[in-house]
């Protein structure tokens, strides 16, 4: 055995060969989903909304003991962005959008954003297209976390006051 190649040279001896090796194996593609599968998701999401919608439209927050208390008014007396959010749904519930303005601007302004988005992903999963994504760039979620900043600070100053709840 010593000196004998044990390796065979697959270009002198081409009767040889290792049997070709398969391609990867791919997947069967999925079945498509239909329509009622596609729209499932995103219903249920509109649905939650709805109902909390529809729980604090039901529920007044204007009226003590309902819900607790904001932790930083509470303990620092400063409004935080969310302040008034409960009062504003309240009053968007009811469809009274300026009292809804009036309470919280920034949540009145997310409610119509969320709506957008699930117009948007409603309509697609009914044509069947892909799921939108909220894609922005670092700068324009670094411009909304200042924005926010800059809605605090100024309802909480005098003459902000009427960004207040």
């Amino acid at each position: 055995m010593t000196g004998e190649n044990h390796w065979v040279d697959a270009s002198r001896t081409p009767d040889v060969l290792p049997p070709a090796v398969p391609p990867a194996y791919q997947a069967p593609p999925a079945p498509p989903r239909s329509r009622a599968r596609r729209l499932a998701v995103p219903a249920s999401y509109l649905a939650g909304a709805v109902a909390a919608f529809a729980y604090v439209g039901t529920v007044d927050p204007n009226e003590p003991g309902h819900y607790p208390v904001c932790p930083l008014l509470r303990l620092t007396g400063i409004l935080c962005p969310g302040c008034g959010g409960l009062r504003s749904a309240h009053a968007f519930a009811h469809g009274d959008l300026v009292t809804a303005f009036g309470a919280n601007a920034l949540a009145v302004t997310g409610y119509f954003v969320f709506a957008g988005f699930m117009a948007l992903w409603l309509v697609r999963a009914f044509r069947g297209g892909p799921v939108p994504r909220i894609v922005l760039p670092r700068p324009y979620w670094w411009g909304l976390g200042a924005l926010a900043l800059v809605f605090v600070v100024v309802r909480n100053l005098s003459f902000g006051s009427m960004l207040a709840p």
